[in-house]
């Protein structure tokens, strides 16, 4: 193998092939990344049996081959390496990565040995890739991090003609987004849970390319993202996802509006004196939210700020976290408290003005934590 190819060209290929690397791969073959020069192109490829990741760039190829080396090891070269052309050479049983003065002399592994990458699924439809990026953001909040709980740690999609939603929870929050996508069949509807994280990542790293063409196997087991000359496909978890639609309130008598940059700015100082598993108090009173924690005499904050209320005062504690974490996932300028009473979940949503119709697009559901005197 020979070709040559610039150097940030091949940083920014070999980073993002290298996202799909096991931390601990089954065998030592799939910590790998296999490199295929063709004729004009050179294609970097990365397996791990649950997520692959295809990417194609163009390059000046002498000789074309296909190598298999340490794909950590290249990854950390290649950022090392000076702003000049980088030439690739194998010899015998290692490759030469040259760049400027600069050498590096890297064993392969045999090829032979390495899985076949699985087929791209069939596509289903196009969304556009910034929006899906910022809906998976949104609910990755409530997906659960705990792997104990496969089936949590996944956000489920709902494919139902021109609407995509998108759904996580952890048993204590629930998140919901809707959105529109392009269907290749306008009467769609199916479903697919994916883990949170390789969802997460996958809307990082191909949600700024323009269109993001979505892809189902037949068997509704694997399911494939592409954008450009980048793919890469995924296995679904597997198993029955909770009905958390049917959790978000129909109807709530009691509304608050409150700047959400304010309310998220004193509910991070506040919190600074929560001791762990202590939750934040918030009154909320007509034109005014109190918050406060801490407990004892150790330390206690609080801290007020102006609120819209539309209905009974009412007193609600949340985990600090949790609380946190919802307000960082809307971009509006004033978020909606939506209550039925203290002890029931709270419902969060976007307000673009304070006195506003809320926008239900994305809808937060956060678990109170009981208060003492309840």
């Amino acid at each position: 193998m020979k070709f040559s190819v610039e150097r940030d060209v091949l940083t920014e290929a070999v980073t993002w092939t290298a996202r799909s690397l096991a931390q601990r791969p089954a065998s030592p073959v799939l910590s790998g990344i296999l490199i295929t020069a063709g004729e004009t192109t050179v294609t970097f490829e990365a397996f791990d049996y649950e997520t692959s990741a295809h990417l194609e760039i163009e390059a000046d190829v002498q000789e074309p081959d296909r190598i298999l080396v340490s794909g950590k090891l290249l990854a950390e070269i290649s950022r090392s390496l000076p702003q000049a052309t980088v030439s690739f050479e194998t010899d015998g049983n290692k490759v030469q990565v040259k760049a400027g003065r600069a050498r590096f002399h890297l064993a392969t592994m045999p090829v032979d040995e390495y899985p076949r990458l699985p087929q791209q699924p069939e596509p289903i439809g196009v969304i556009d890739g910034s929006d899906f990026a910022k809906a998976v953001a949104q609910v990755n909040v409530a997906a659960s991090k705990d792997d104990t709980l496969p089936i949590l740690t996944g956000i489920k999609l709902e494919f139902d003609g021109e609407q995509l939603t998108l759904l996580a929870t952890d048993r204590y929050r629930l998140a919901m987004r809707e959105t529109t996508w392009r269907p290749v069949s306008p009467e769609i509807s199916t479903s697919a849970l994916v883990k949170g994280r390789t969802l997460l990542e996958v809307a990082k790293t191909l949600g700024g390319a323009g269109d993001l063409t979505i892809s189902l196997s037949e068997k509704g087991d694997l399911m494939g993202f592409s954008s450009g000359t980048r793919r890469t496909t995924t296995l679904l978890v597997d198993g029955d996802y909770p009905k958390i639609r049917s959790l978000f309130p129909d109807s709530t008598p009691i509304h608050a509006s409150v700047a959400t940059q304010s309310l998220s700015e004193a509910a991070r100082r506040v919190s600074v004196v929560a001791e762990r598993n202590t939750p934040i108090r918030l009154a909320f009173t007509d034109g005014q939210v109190s918050l406060d924690a801490g407990t004892g005499e150790d330390a206690q904050a609080e801290e007020l700020i102006e609120t819209s209320l539309d209905g009974e005062p009412i007193t609600v504690a949340f985990n600090p976290a949790y609380l946190s974490e919802g307000l960082g996932a809307f971009d509006a300028e004033f978020v909606r408290f939506s209550f039925t009473s203290a002890p029931k979940p709270a419902m969060l949503t976007a307000q673009h003005e304070e006195s506003g119709e809320d926008d239900t697009s994305f809808r937060y559901l956060v678990m109170p934590v009981r208060l003492p005197s309840a």
